[in-house]
């Protein structure tokens, strides 16, 4: 019989601790544990952009106050007084515009009403000049001077005394009609007027009338609320 050599079979080393051979299974309990204490340990870090905010999720709403984070309270109230100050910059220079405008209307008025005022006035003095009767000769020359001014008075003056004898002496009399007459320039105190006027004149000389075309070129000036003729040109 071959001698036998003590061997130990697979559970006896799984029972035996001290043999080296021996494997000892791993504790299914202290695993557990180690995975509960290794899950209390780690802790998940909350992913973080460039910028430092947190990514978050891609998909969820964005919030108001998420919104508002990017505008400060500082920069909206700088916006609303931007805004708020052209707003008044737009209102101010409306009204200046309205005004000058208003203005501007009441002196083109204020010229148009001037210009037909001188443009009568004319009418009436370049009748009384081209109008006269020997008869009455003083009362004609002192009307033409009264609707006179300035320089076209003194050369009036000066000249009616030197044919007012002629006058008389030839009977002369004489009619003027204004044909036409029109606005040349005007401001509120100076008007020059075109005229075209027809003068009838019968003296002791001419066995029948005689009808003088004359082109009147009169400027009236404002003086005293009263259009005067300050100059007189036959043109």
């Amino acid at each position: 019989m071959s001698k036998q050599t003590p061997t130990k079979d697979v559970f006896d080393r799984l029972a035996d601790p001290d043999d080296p051979d021996t494997v000892q299974p791993t504790s299914a309990k202290t695993t557990a544990v180690q995975c509960e204490s290794d899950e209390e340990t780690v802790a998940v870090e909350p992913e973080i952009d460039v910028a430092g905010v947190p990514t978050g999720d891609a998909d969820a709403p964005i919030t108001q106050d998420a919104a508002g984070a990017g505008a400060p309270a500082g920069d909206r109230r700088v916006r609303r007084r931007v805004v708020a100050v052209l707003v008044g910059v737009v209102l101010v220079a409306a009204l200046g515009l309205s005004a000058f405008l208003g203005w501007r209307l009441i002196q083109v008025d204020q010229t148009a009403a001037a210009g037909r005022a001188a443009l009568e006035a004319a009418k009436k003095y370049a009748v009384t000049l081209t109008t006269l009767d020997a008869k009455d000769i003083d009362k004609n020359y002192s009307e033409a001077v009264a609707g006179a001014t300035g320089q076209f008075r003194d050369e009036y003056s000066a000249g009616a005394a030197q044919l007012r004898q002629i006058l008389i002496d030839n009977k002369a009399t004489g009619k003027g009609v204004v044909l036409d007459a029109a606005i040349k320039s005007a401001t509120k105190t100076r008007v020059e007027v075109l005229l075209f006027v027809d003068q009838s004149v019968e003296n002791a000389v001419l066995s029948a009338p005689r009808i003088d075309r004359n082109r009147v070129q009169m400027t009236k000036e404002l003086v005293d609320n009263h259009w005067l003729a300050g100059k007189v040109e036959i043109i």
